[in-house]
């Protein structure tokens, strides 16, 4: 069963871009799979809706509201600190078995150089998997 950990700005698509993540998840993903967030991914939500307005601050609410409706599993961490420590986070607790679903590129290019595999959004319309082929 491999594990599939949902960046903040991924949540955030099907508000901004009106595409379905989790049919997109099964169509992609050819194995068994339960999606997760870490808690500062609610945290980082939670503060959008509170300090910004406009499509941002409505796609993070709905995004909060996905978590709950699809009950995606919360991976707890006691640091609290939202920038760079949920990407940290990511980094330092994936392998073979995680996927990770990202928009960020700084993020996505580290953890392609591990061999992790990650989920990105293609053309604003569907999404990919894409995976190191180790050489």
């Amino acid at each position: 069963m491999k594990k599939i950990i949902i960046d903040t700005n991924f949540l955030m698509i099907p508000y901004k871009f009106r595409v379905d993540i989790f049919s997109e998840f099964r169509r992609i993903c050819n194995f068994n799979y339960n999606l997760f967030i870490y808690g500062q991914t609610i945290d980082e939500l939670n503060g959008i809706v509170e300090k910004q307005s406009g499509d941002d601050k409505r796609a993070a609410k709905f995004a909060l509201n996905l978590i709950k409706i699809k009950q995606i599993s919360i991976i707890k961490s006691e640091n609290k600190d939202l920038d760079s420590y949920v990407d940290a986070l990511i980094l330092g607790n994936s392998d073979e078995n995680t996927v990770i679903a990202t928009q960020d590129i700084g993020l996505k290019k580290r953890l392609l150089e591990k061999a992790i595999s990650v989920i990105i959004l293609r053309q604003k319309k569907y999404l990919e998997l894409v995976e190191r082929i180790n050489a």
